[in-house]
């Protein structure tokens, strides 16, 4: 038979209460000794040579605010600011240059810091320090994975920006004549980057109501069959959008490809060489090239 003070796990009720007692007697001495254990991590992080991309003040102002979103976590038991004010830190720092295991290394030198200054506080009390390490340690380390977890989701957003960014420079579409686009292509395609080429592409066609695109794959040395077909796709959306594509530079390796997952070649417009493919598509135009002598101007 369970005696009155027990959950129906086992569990007596008095120890979840003994542990939010025990955790807001904690909060409560590092409000009181704020100041003190504030300067304490500040120095231990200048010492570390952590976050050195931030000047003094900057270390001292964020590590102010770390502490207390630090301890109203402790006190609340919800992290949702801590999490919101990891994710804002991250925003801000990251593009200094800040590492994760900067991040990670200055929470653990709070930890410290803090696991210290209660050593110091409950010295003479041995098991009532025993009590108060039991009830902080779990809260600490989750504070600990919530703020690293919310920097790696940042970096890993702000990669995937530059990644983007990087992605889009190397896939330009460029308008060289009236209606004429020219798409050059250089170096791997993966299967995002010919999502992302024909994203682009067509948002060109239709922003510069193209009628002919000459994509020039010169530079581009082999492609799988995934994206052979994502080629072959691009080509008839673009004409779906009323753009003709002509396809220059193709190497034999993908024109093998293209043979090998079923393509006919002679139902895609191709040419030789993009000076070859800009000539297709200026009489495709209608542009005429004209000796200077025949304009009237004295040939040279």
């Amino acid at each position: 038979m369970k005696g009155a003070g027990s959950k129906p796990g086992g569990s007596p009720v008095a120890t979840s209460e003994s542990t939010t007692a025990l955790l807001r007697e904690l909060v409560a001495h590092l409000r009181q000794n704020r100041t003190g254990l504030r300067e304490e991590w500040a120095r231990r992080i200048t010492e570390a040579k952590l976050l050195t991309a931030m000047t003094k003040d900057e270390v001292f102002a964020e590590a102010t605010s770390v502490y207390d979103n630090y301890v109203e976590a402790l006190e609340t038991g919800t992290f949702e600011a801590l999490q919101a004010y990891a994710r804002n830190l991250s925003e801000r720092i990251i593009p200094r240059g800040v590492q994760t295991d900067e991040v990670v290394g200055i929470v653990l030198l709070l930890r410290d810091v803090l696991a210290r200054s209660l050593f110091s506080r409950y010295h003479a009390d041995f098991d009532k320090l025993n009590r108060i390490l039991d009830a902080y340690e779990p809260a600490a380390n989750r504070i600990a994975i919530t703020v690293a977890v919310g920097f790696v989701q940042e970096r890993e957003r702000t990669i995937r920006e530059q990644q983007e960014a990087i992605r889009e420079l190397s896939t330009p579409v460029l308008q060289v004549r009236e209606r004429l686009l020219i798409l050059p292509i250089i170096g791997v395609i993966d299967p995002q980057r010919a999502r992302q080429l024909t994203e682009q592409l067509l948002r060109g066609i239709r922003t510069n109501r193209a009628r002919v695109v000459v994509i020039d794959i010169t530079g581009v040395a082999a492609m799988d069959s995934n994206v052979a077909n994502h080629l072959v796709l691009t080509v008839e959306a673009s004409r779906l959008l009323g753009a003709t594509v002509i396809v220059t530079g193709l190497s034999p390796e993908i024109a093998q490809t293209l043979v090998n997952i079923g393509v006919d070649l002679g139902k895609m417009n191709t040419v030789g060489d993009l000076q070859g493919g800009i000539e297709e598509a200026e009489h495709l135009l209608g542009y005429k090239v004209v000796p200077v002598s025949e304009t009237g101007t004295p040939a040279p």
